[in-house]
Protein backbone atom coordinates (compact mmCIF):
# COMPACT_ATOMS: atom_id res chain seq x y z
CA UNK A 1 0.00 0.00 0.00
CA UNK A 2 1.44 3.16 -0.97
CA UNK A 3 1.83 5.63 1.96
CA UNK A 4 0.82 9.60 1.29
CA UNK A 5 3.73 12.04 1.17
CA UNK A 6 4.76 14.09 3.89
CA UNK A 7 3.71 17.60 2.83
CA UNK A 8 4.01 20.21 5.13
CA UNK A 9 0.36 20.17 5.34
CA UNK A 10 0.08 16.91 7.21
CA UNK A 11 2.68 17.87 9.80
CA UNK A 12 1.02 21.00 10.12
CA UNK A 13 -2.51 18.78 10.98
CA UNK A 14 -0.39 16.41 13.27
CA UNK A 15 0.68 19.58 15.65
CA UNK A 16 -2.48 20.83 15.28
CA UNK A 17 -4.01 17.82 16.25
CA UNK A 18 -1.24 16.48 19.02
CA UNK A 19 -1.69 20.14 20.91
CA UNK A 20 -5.06 20.58 20.48
CA UNK A 21 -5.72 16.53 22.24
CA UNK A 22 -3.27 17.67 24.51
CA UNK A 23 -5.30 20.40 25.54
CA UNK A 24 -8.58 18.73 25.71
CA UNK A 25 -7.00 15.74 28.09
CA UNK A 26 -4.84 17.99 30.54
CA UNK A 27 -8.30 20.03 30.84
CA UNK A 28 -10.39 16.80 31.04
CA UNK A 29 -8.50 15.82 34.22
CA UNK A 30 -8.42 18.96 36.40
CA UNK A 31 -10.97 19.35 39.17
CA UNK A 32 -10.55 23.10 38.32
CA UNK A 33 -12.38 22.50 35.12
CA UNK A 34 -15.20 19.73 36.15
CA UNK A 35 -15.85 22.64 39.52
CA UNK A 36 -16.09 25.73 36.91
CA UNK A 37 -18.68 23.76 34.31
CA UNK A 38 -20.62 21.98 37.34
CA UNK A 39 -20.75 25.69 38.84
CA UNK A 40 -22.54 27.09 35.85
CA UNK A 41 -25.08 24.18 35.55
CA UNK A 42 -26.15 24.46 39.18
CA UNK A 43 -26.65 28.37 38.20
CA UNK A 44 -28.64 28.51 35.32
CA UNK A 45 -30.52 24.70 36.22
CA UNK A 46 -31.89 26.82 39.86
CA UNK A 47 -33.20 29.08 37.14
CA UNK A 48 -34.97 26.33 35.22
CA UNK A 49 -36.53 24.66 37.99
CA UNK A 50 -38.47 27.74 38.72
CA UNK A 51 -39.68 27.77 35.33
CA UNK A 52 -41.03 24.15 35.65
CA UNK A 53 -42.69 25.21 38.90
CA UNK A 54 -44.42 28.05 37.40
CA UNK A 55 -45.54 25.88 33.75
CA UNK A 56 -46.49 23.20 36.49
CA UNK A 57 -49.05 25.76 38.63
CA UNK A 58 -49.72 28.05 35.86
CA UNK A 59 -51.98 31.44 36.73
CA UNK A 60 -55.39 31.89 37.82
CA UNK A 61 -57.75 33.33 35.46
CA UNK A 62 -58.83 36.54 36.60
CA UNK A 63 -62.66 37.67 36.37
CA UNK A 64 -61.21 41.05 34.72
CA UNK A 65 -65.03 42.20 34.07
CA UNK A 66 -66.84 41.14 37.04
CA UNK A 67 -69.66 39.61 34.97
CA UNK A 68 -68.87 35.87 36.53
CA UNK A 69 -70.23 37.87 39.71
CA UNK A 70 -74.23 37.39 41.22
CA UNK A 71 -74.50 40.87 42.59
CA UNK A 72 -78.23 40.27 43.36
CA UNK A 73 -78.02 36.95 44.78
CA UNK A 74 -80.28 35.49 42.63
CA UNK A 75 -78.30 32.27 41.50
CA UNK A 76 -77.63 33.86 37.81
CA UNK A 77 -74.08 35.55 37.15
CA UNK A 78 -74.11 38.54 35.68
CA UNK A 79 -72.87 37.92 32.11
CA UNK A 80 -75.38 35.62 31.86
CA UNK A 81 -78.67 37.97 33.03
CA UNK A 82 -76.85 40.59 30.69
CA UNK A 83 -76.99 37.84 27.89
CA UNK A 84 -80.70 37.14 28.24
CA UNK A 85 -82.45 40.98 28.92
CA UNK A 86 -82.39 40.88 32.84
CA UNK A 87 -81.45 42.69 35.52
CA UNK A 88 -78.26 41.66 37.45
CA UNK A 89 -79.14 43.93 40.09
CA UNK A 90 -82.62 43.02 40.80
CA UNK A 91 -83.22 39.97 42.58
CA UNK A 92 -86.98 39.38 41.37
CA UNK A 93 -85.43 40.05 37.77
CA UNK A 94 -83.47 36.74 36.07
CA UNK A 95 -83.35 34.32 33.37
CA UNK A 96 -85.68 31.69 35.59
CA UNK A 97 -88.38 33.60 35.25
CA UNK A 98 -88.39 33.84 31.41
CA UNK A 99 -90.61 31.50 29.37
CA UNK A 100 -89.45 29.09 29.56
CA UNK A 101 -87.44 29.00 32.26
CA UNK A 102 -83.33 29.59 31.82
CA UNK A 103 -81.09 27.42 34.23
CA UNK A 104 -78.39 29.01 36.27
CA UNK A 105 -75.10 28.65 34.21
CA UNK A 106 -71.98 28.39 36.70
CA UNK A 107 -70.00 31.51 36.90
CA UNK A 108 -66.96 30.06 35.26
CA UNK A 109 -68.66 30.74 32.09
CA UNK A 110 -68.17 33.76 32.50
CA UNK A 111 -64.14 34.14 33.63
CA UNK A 112 -62.42 34.49 29.94
CA UNK A 113 -64.98 34.28 27.50
CA UNK A 114 -63.78 37.40 25.70
CA UNK A 115 -60.40 36.45 24.22
CA UNK A 116 -57.03 38.41 22.87
CA UNK A 117 -57.89 38.60 19.08
CA UNK A 118 -56.14 41.81 17.96
CA UNK A 119 -55.05 41.51 14.04
CA UNK A 120 -52.27 43.42 13.14
CA UNK A 121 -50.65 44.32 10.14
CA UNK A 122 -48.35 47.58 10.48
CA UNK A 123 -49.57 48.84 7.16
CA UNK A 124 -51.68 52.25 8.22
CA UNK A 125 -51.24 54.60 11.03
CA UNK A 126 -55.09 53.82 12.07
CA UNK A 127 -56.34 50.31 11.75
CA UNK A 128 -59.54 49.18 12.96
CA UNK A 129 -59.79 45.40 13.64
CA UNK A 130 -60.88 42.74 16.55
CA UNK A 131 -64.07 41.83 17.13
CA UNK A 132 -66.97 41.22 19.92
CA UNK A 133 -65.90 37.14 21.05
CA UNK A 134 -69.06 36.99 23.37
CA UNK A 135 -71.61 39.13 21.89
CA UNK A 136 -71.89 41.49 24.93
CA UNK A 137 -71.12 44.68 22.76
CA UNK A 138 -73.21 43.85 20.37
CA UNK A 139 -75.67 42.62 22.49
CA UNK A 140 -75.21 46.30 24.73
CA UNK A 141 -78.64 47.81 25.40
CA UNK A 142 -77.68 51.44 24.48
CA UNK A 143 -77.31 53.96 21.12
CA UNK A 144 -74.60 53.30 18.56
CA UNK A 145 -72.32 55.70 20.32
CA UNK A 146 -71.75 53.80 23.09
CA UNK A 147 -71.00 50.64 21.07
CA UNK A 148 -68.59 53.22 19.34
CA UNK A 149 -66.52 54.20 22.04
CA UNK A 150 -63.36 54.72 20.53
CA UNK A 151 -64.82 56.96 17.84
CA UNK A 152 -64.30 55.79 14.47
CA UNK A 153 -67.81 54.62 13.16
CA UNK A 154 -67.11 50.75 13.37
CA UNK A 155 -69.04 49.37 16.37
CA UNK A 156 -67.73 46.97 18.71
CA UNK A 157 -63.84 46.86 17.63
CA UNK A 158 -60.68 47.92 18.68
CA UNK A 159 -58.80 50.43 17.22
CA UNK A 160 -55.14 50.13 16.61
CA UNK A 161 -53.15 53.45 16.66
CA UNK A 162 -49.55 54.29 15.79
CA UNK A 163 -47.78 56.96 17.80
CA UNK A 164 -46.39 59.28 14.63
CA UNK A 165 -43.33 60.21 16.80
CA UNK A 166 -42.27 57.13 18.29
CA UNK A 167 -43.79 54.28 15.91
CA UNK A 168 -45.25 52.25 18.81
CA UNK A 169 -48.56 50.95 18.42
CA UNK A 170 -51.45 51.35 21.09
CA UNK A 171 -54.90 49.77 21.20
CA UNK A 172 -58.21 51.37 21.83
CA UNK A 173 -61.08 48.71 21.94
CA UNK A 174 -64.93 49.58 22.56
CA UNK A 175 -67.20 48.99 25.11
CA UNK A 176 -67.10 45.25 26.40
CA UNK A 177 -64.41 44.34 23.56
CA UNK A 178 -61.46 42.43 24.96
CA UNK A 179 -62.68 42.93 28.56
CA UNK A 180 -62.11 39.57 29.65
CA UNK A 181 -59.18 37.81 28.07
CA UNK A 182 -57.68 34.71 28.85
CA UNK A 183 -55.06 36.50 31.03
CA UNK A 184 -54.21 32.50 32.62
CA UNK A 185 -53.08 31.79 28.76
CA UNK A 186 -51.49 34.81 28.04
CA UNK A 187 -49.32 35.15 30.90
CA UNK A 188 -48.11 31.64 30.48
CA UNK A 189 -47.19 32.11 26.64
CA UNK A 190 -45.27 35.32 28.26
CA UNK A 191 -44.25 33.52 30.92
CA UNK A 192 -42.62 30.71 28.52
CA UNK A 193 -41.02 33.23 25.75
CA UNK A 194 -39.69 35.95 28.57
CA UNK A 195 -37.87 32.39 30.06
CA UNK A 196 -36.39 30.97 26.86
CA UNK A 197 -34.91 35.01 25.71
CA UNK A 198 -34.15 35.24 29.61
CA UNK A 199 -32.46 32.00 29.83
CA UNK A 200 -30.60 32.68 26.91
CA UNK A 201 -29.50 35.60 27.39
CA UNK A 202 -28.75 35.84 30.65
CA UNK A 203 -28.12 32.62 31.53
CA UNK A 204 -25.85 30.96 28.32
CA UNK A 205 -24.39 33.62 26.56
CA UNK A 206 -23.66 36.11 29.29
CA UNK A 207 -22.54 33.55 32.41
CA UNK A 208 -21.75 30.82 30.38
CA UNK A 209 -20.33 32.19 27.40
CA UNK A 210 -18.64 34.93 29.53
CA UNK A 211 -17.81 32.56 32.82
CA UNK A 212 -16.24 29.64 30.90
CA UNK A 213 -13.78 31.59 29.12
CA UNK A 214 -13.08 33.50 32.34
CA UNK A 215 -11.49 30.71 34.21
CA UNK A 216 -10.83 27.99 31.78
CA UNK A 217 -9.10 29.90 28.41
CA UNK A 218 -6.94 32.81 31.16
CA UNK A 219 -4.64 30.30 31.77
CA UNK A 220 -3.99 28.26 28.69
CA UNK A 221 -1.04 29.41 27.76
CA UNK A 222 0.09 30.92 30.77
CA UNK A 223 0.29 28.53 32.84
CA UNK A 224 1.99 26.57 30.52
CA UNK A 225 4.33 29.23 30.23
CA UNK A 226 4.80 29.44 34.65
CA UNK A 227 5.39 25.53 35.10
CA UNK A 228 7.80 25.45 32.17
CA UNK A 229 6.06 23.02 30.42
CA UNK A 230 5.84 25.63 27.08
CA UNK A 231 9.44 24.51 26.03
CA UNK A 232 8.14 21.16 25.43
CA UNK A 233 5.44 22.14 23.07
CA UNK A 234 8.03 24.67 21.11
CA UNK A 235 10.88 21.98 20.70
CA UNK A 236 9.57 20.91 16.92
CA UNK A 237 9.43 23.83 14.56
CA UNK A 238 6.03 25.50 15.15
CA UNK A 239 5.24 29.15 15.19
CA UNK A 240 3.48 30.45 18.44
CA UNK A 241 0.54 31.80 17.38
CA UNK A 242 0.08 28.00 15.92
CA UNK A 243 0.58 27.36 19.74
CA UNK A 244 -1.97 29.83 20.71
CA UNK A 245 -4.32 28.69 18.06
CA UNK A 246 -4.51 25.07 19.03
CA UNK A 247 -4.69 25.84 22.79
CA UNK A 248 -7.71 27.82 21.87
CA UNK A 249 -9.24 24.84 20.17
CA UNK A 250 -8.38 22.33 22.80
CA UNK A 251 -10.62 24.52 25.51
CA UNK A 252 -13.36 24.41 22.78
CA UNK A 253 -13.57 21.12 22.53
CA UNK A 254 -14.28 21.41 26.36
CA UNK A 255 -16.31 23.76 26.56
CA UNK A 256 -18.47 23.79 22.91
CA UNK A 257 -20.03 19.92 23.88
CA UNK A 258 -20.93 21.29 26.93
CA UNK A 259 -23.15 24.13 25.69
CA UNK A 260 -24.61 21.94 23.16
CA UNK A 261 -25.55 19.44 25.60
CA UNK A 262 -27.25 21.69 28.07
CA UNK A 263 -28.78 24.01 25.10
CA UNK A 264 -30.36 20.66 24.03
CA UNK A 265 -31.87 19.47 27.56
CA UNK A 266 -33.09 22.68 28.41
CA UNK A 267 -34.56 22.99 24.63
CA UNK A 268 -36.35 19.57 25.10
CA UNK A 269 -37.53 20.77 29.20
CA UNK A 270 -38.98 24.04 28.07
CA UNK A 271 -40.36 22.50 24.86
CA UNK A 272 -42.63 19.85 26.66
CA UNK A 273 -43.36 22.04 29.53
CA UNK A 274 -44.07 25.02 27.82
CA UNK A 275 -47.60 26.17 26.64
CA UNK A 276 -48.68 24.34 23.63
CA UNK A 277 -51.35 22.90 21.16
CA UNK A 278 -49.55 19.82 20.66
CA UNK A 279 -47.36 17.84 22.76
CA UNK A 280 -44.22 20.06 22.04
CA UNK A 281 -43.37 23.41 20.92
CA UNK A 282 -40.79 22.53 17.63
CA UNK A 283 -40.51 26.17 16.56
CA UNK A 284 -38.89 26.94 19.87
CA UNK A 285 -35.90 24.72 18.74
CA UNK A 286 -34.89 27.74 16.33
CA UNK A 287 -34.29 30.01 18.95
CA UNK A 288 -32.35 27.83 21.55
CA UNK A 289 -30.05 26.62 18.29
CA UNK A 290 -29.20 30.39 18.68
CA UNK A 291 -28.87 30.81 21.80
CA UNK A 292 -26.30 27.78 21.76
CA UNK A 293 -24.62 29.31 18.57
CA UNK A 294 -23.99 32.60 19.96
CA UNK A 295 -22.90 31.19 23.33
CA UNK A 296 -20.27 29.37 21.07
CA UNK A 297 -19.08 32.50 19.28
CA UNK A 298 -19.23 34.58 22.59
CA UNK A 299 -16.99 31.67 23.88
CA UNK A 300 -14.67 32.18 21.29
CA UNK A 301 -14.03 35.03 21.14
CA UNK A 302 -13.98 35.97 24.88
CA UNK A 303 -11.55 32.51 24.90
CA UNK A 304 -8.90 34.69 22.62
CA UNK A 305 -9.37 38.11 24.59
CA UNK A 306 -8.67 36.25 27.88
CA UNK A 307 -5.50 34.01 26.52
CA UNK A 308 -3.98 36.80 25.43
CA UNK A 309 -4.58 38.63 28.72
CA UNK A 310 -2.78 35.78 30.20
CA UNK A 311 0.20 35.87 28.11
CA UNK A 312 0.70 39.33 28.55
CA UNK A 313 0.59 38.80 32.26
CA UNK A 314 0.48 36.36 34.98
CA UNK A 315 -2.17 37.42 36.88
CA UNK A 316 -4.19 37.92 33.88
CA UNK A 317 -7.36 37.61 35.47
CA UNK A 318 -7.20 40.94 37.15
CA UNK A 319 -6.65 42.50 33.32
CA UNK A 320 -10.05 40.31 32.25
CA UNK A 321 -12.14 41.13 35.14
CA UNK A 322 -12.36 44.95 33.77
CA UNK A 323 -13.66 43.04 30.63
CA UNK A 324 -16.20 41.21 32.34
CA UNK A 325 -18.05 44.23 33.82
CA UNK A 326 -17.87 46.02 30.62
CA UNK A 327 -19.23 43.12 28.92
CA UNK A 328 -22.40 42.52 32.13
CA UNK A 329 -23.02 46.20 31.43
CA UNK A 330 -23.37 45.67 27.44
CA UNK A 331 -25.53 43.01 28.04
CA UNK A 332 -27.81 45.04 30.51
CA UNK A 333 -27.75 47.95 27.94
CA UNK A 334 -28.72 45.71 24.99
CA UNK A 335 -32.34 45.19 26.75
CA UNK A 336 -33.36 48.34 26.64
CA UNK A 337 -31.68 50.04 23.72
CA UNK A 338 -30.48 47.46 21.41
CA UNK A 339 -29.38 49.92 18.65
CA UNK A 340 -27.66 51.97 20.84
CA UNK A 341 -24.11 52.24 18.80
CA UNK A 342 -21.60 52.07 22.16
CA UNK A 343 -22.66 47.98 21.78
CA UNK A 344 -20.81 47.61 18.37
CA UNK A 345 -17.76 47.76 20.65
CA UNK A 346 -18.40 44.99 22.64
CA UNK A 347 -18.67 41.13 22.00
CA UNK A 348 -21.75 40.89 23.87
CA UNK A 349 -23.54 43.02 21.53
CA UNK A 350 -22.98 41.29 18.78
CA UNK A 351 -24.13 37.59 20.49
CA UNK A 352 -27.40 39.07 21.71
CA UNK A 353 -27.94 40.14 18.33
CA UNK A 354 -28.16 36.52 17.02
CA UNK A 355 -30.71 35.23 19.79
CA UNK A 356 -32.76 38.63 18.98
CA UNK A 357 -33.04 37.64 15.25
CA UNK A 358 -33.96 34.27 15.68
CA UNK A 359 -36.69 35.38 18.08
CA UNK A 360 -37.83 37.91 15.41
CA UNK A 361 -38.27 35.11 12.83
CA UNK A 362 -39.18 32.23 15.15
CA UNK A 363 -42.21 34.94 16.79
CA UNK A 364 -42.53 37.14 13.97
CA UNK A 365 -46.25 38.29 15.82
CA UNK A 366 -44.21 39.86 19.05
CA UNK A 367 -44.66 43.21 18.11
CA UNK A 368 -48.79 42.72 18.64
CA UNK A 369 -48.67 40.25 21.56
CA UNK A 370 -46.69 42.68 23.36
CA UNK A 371 -49.13 45.35 22.44
CA UNK A 372 -52.09 43.35 24.04
CA UNK A 373 -50.25 42.61 26.96
CA UNK A 374 -48.88 46.30 27.74
CA UNK A 375 -51.90 48.41 26.43
CA UNK A 376 -54.46 45.84 28.84
CA UNK A 377 -55.46 47.59 31.90
CA UNK A 378 -54.29 44.43 34.17
CA UNK A 379 -53.21 46.90 37.30
CA UNK A 380 -50.19 45.23 37.03
CA UNK A 381 -51.74 42.06 37.21
CA UNK A 382 -50.37 38.43 35.62
CA UNK A 383 -50.84 39.54 32.30
CA UNK A 384 -49.40 42.62 32.44
CA UNK A 385 -46.40 41.60 34.58
CA UNK A 386 -45.38 38.79 32.36
CA UNK A 387 -45.83 41.12 29.24
CA UNK A 388 -43.82 43.71 30.69
CA UNK A 389 -40.84 40.67 31.81
CA UNK A 390 -41.43 39.67 27.97
CA UNK A 391 -40.94 43.35 26.58
CA UNK A 392 -37.08 43.87 28.69
CA UNK A 393 -35.63 40.40 27.24
CA UNK A 394 -37.06 41.03 23.51
CA UNK A 395 -35.58 43.80 21.60
CA UNK A 396 -35.04 43.85 17.87
CA UNK A 397 -31.71 43.55 16.36
CA UNK A 398 -29.91 47.27 15.91
CA UNK A 399 -28.45 46.34 12.68
CA UNK A 400 -29.79 44.71 9.44
CA UNK A 401 -33.16 44.84 7.69
CA UNK A 402 -34.11 40.90 8.79
CA UNK A 403 -33.83 38.56 11.36
CA UNK A 404 -31.75 36.30 8.97
CA UNK A 405 -29.47 39.36 7.89
CA UNK A 406 -29.01 41.14 11.06
CA UNK A 407 -27.66 37.00 12.74
CA UNK A 408 -25.21 36.84 9.35
CA UNK A 409 -24.05 40.45 10.48
CA UNK A 410 -23.21 39.58 13.71
CA UNK A 411 -21.90 36.23 12.78
CA UNK A 412 -19.12 37.61 10.31
CA UNK A 413 -18.34 40.58 13.08
CA UNK A 414 -17.70 38.18 16.09
CA UNK A 415 -15.24 35.79 13.78
CA UNK A 416 -13.43 39.14 12.47
CA UNK A 417 -13.00 39.88 16.62
CA UNK A 418 -11.63 36.29 17.18
CA UNK A 419 -9.61 36.64 14.22
CA UNK A 420 -8.11 39.83 15.38
CA UNK A 421 -7.78 38.77 19.35
CA UNK A 422 -5.86 35.70 17.73
CA UNK A 423 -2.61 37.84 16.01
CA UNK A 424 -2.72 39.96 19.14
CA UNK A 425 -2.81 37.03 21.67
CA UNK A 426 0.12 35.54 18.87
CA UNK A 427 2.07 38.87 18.51
CA UNK A 428 1.94 39.40 21.97
CA UNK A 429 3.33 35.32 23.08
CA UNK A 430 6.08 35.82 20.31
CA UNK A 431 7.84 38.30 22.38
CA UNK A 432 7.73 36.66 25.70
CA UNK A 433 10.54 34.86 27.17
CA UNK A 434 9.52 31.54 28.24
CA UNK A 435 10.28 30.95 31.94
Amino acid sequence: MESKPNTIYRALDRKAAAITEFTMRQYRTKTSTWVVLGVGLVAISLVMLIYIDVMATGFESVDNDGDSLDLDNDGYPTGQELKWGTDPYMADSHPGLLDPPIAPEPASNYIDEDGFDIVFDGTSNYQSTGFDDDGDCYNYDGTSSRKDTNDNDIECDVLLVQNRFNGEWSANPDINVDEDPDDAAYALEATHMAFVLGMGKMGFVLLLGLFCPLFLATGLIRDEMTAGTMHFMLAKPIARTEVFLYRILGYLGIVWPYFISIGLLFALISGFMGPSEGFFRFADLGVWLAIVFATMMASLVYGMLFCALGVMWRYGIVLAIPFAAWELGMCLLSMGAPDASILRFSVIGWALMIVDSAAMLVWPNMDLFLLQGTSFNDDFGSIQTSALALDFFYSKPGVGSTGLVSSIIATIVLLIQGAVLWFIGGAIFKGKEIE
